[in-house]
């Protein structure tokens, strides 16, 4: 071979290599405009998913992916933008300043795709879709989960979502529908409606009101073991009124309370009473079917309980302009079943 031809044959190859090399870097380039034109919005929705929910975890399943998926997709988001977004620690994340801002400049356009498509899913004739609902775990088994069976049998195409938890939940950034409550008030930046009135009852079992005696006054119990409901920062008291022959005047007293057990849990504290450890007082959901079966009886039936516990039972969600069909299924299903209360 002379030397001239293997000089025309490396050109050939450089030109070949920078062929390669400018193609590759066009595919990319094209992916990179994919990723703008297709995927971006998809990455924008998903770093705000995880602003709100404020863990790649939490983000994560709010969205029903895997925490790899996720982080992922805030790298590739990041790659896209030549900046930092997300500034991560070992149990939370918290956005950059330029996170923050796309975050912010976002959410307006979400909030409107997501209010026209929850419109547009409503024009079907039954209602669908998923529902994110929270309530409190007594509450939850005893009363709210054999309903649901009926709900769900009435609207097949509607799934649910049960977070059991006697936290206060922040609804809208938790992603939650709504809210089962038993409160005094509901907040005033919420929708809110009433299901049931409810109320406090104290019982004991037979077997521990044989052994111990039978309180005739509000007084006397405080030479028995009453098993009380914990409050951060209070002390353990009961509080009851009676009313007169006055209609219009009502005597009342508090008195200070102590037991073997306390707990944050009415379902544990009826389940201690039925294990004769105590007299408990407890929300009338808690106790009704055992009273029913005579396993507890009333004490001091002649004094109402008051202050104990809320005597409103609430379905309570996040106010917006426009309620999916389901939700308003749902929210009219439980009024009807709680009508007649407990």
């Amino acid at each position: 071979m002379s030397l001239g031809r293997l000089e025309v044959n490396n050109k050939l190859e450089r030109l070949n290599l920078l062929f390669i090399m400018v193609n590759n870097e066009s595919k990319n380039m094209k992916k990179i405009r994919d990723a703008h034109s297709v995927e971006l919005w998809q990455h924008l929705h998903w770093l705000s998913v995880l602003a709100q929910q404020g863990s790649y975890t939490a983000a994560a399943a709010r969205l029903g992916v895997s925490k790899a998926a996720m982080s992922q997709r805030i790298a590739e988001l990041e790659r896209i933008a030549r900046v930092m977004l997300v500034q991560r620690t070992t149990r939370s994340v918290r956005l950059t300043e330029a996170g923050q801002r796309l975050v912010d400049d976002t959410r307006a356009s979400f909030d409107q795709i997501e209010h026209s498509f929850a419109q547009v899913r409503d024009l079907a004739d039954v209602p669908s879709g998923l529902l994110r609902i929270t309530a409190p775990v007594a509450f939850a088994r005893q009363q709210l989960v054999p309903r649901l069976a009926g709900f769900l049998q009435t609207y097949p195409d509607v799934r649910l979502e049960l977070d059991m938890s006697d936290r206060l939940s922040a609804l809208a950034m938790e992603g939650f529908d709504l809210a089962i409550r038993h409160t005094v008030r509901p907040p005033d930046t919420h929708v809110a409606w009433t299901l049931c009135e409810t109320h406090s009852v104290l019982v004991a079992s037979k077997a521990y009101l044989k052994h111990a005696g039978v309180p005739q006054h509000p007084d006397d119990l405080q030479h028995h073991s009453c098993l009380h409901y914990m409050r951060p920062h209070e002390s353990p008291a009961w509080t009851f009124e009676r009313s007169q022959k006055n209609k219009h005047k009502k005597e009342q007293v508090t008195v200070p309370v102590k037991g073997q057990l306390a707990a944050n849990n009415s379902e544990a504290l009826r389940d201690a009473a039925l294990a004769d450890l105590g007299i408990a007082l407890l929300p009338n959901f808690s106790v009704q079917l055992n009273r029913d079966d005579k396993k507890l009886v009333q004490v001091l039936p002649a004094w109402r309980p008051v202050g104990a516990f809320a005597e409103q039972l609430f379905a309570i969600r996040p106010y917006s302009p426009h309620v999916p069909r389901a939700v308003t299924a749902l929210v009219n299903y439980l009024k009807s079943s709680f009508a007649n209360g407990f």
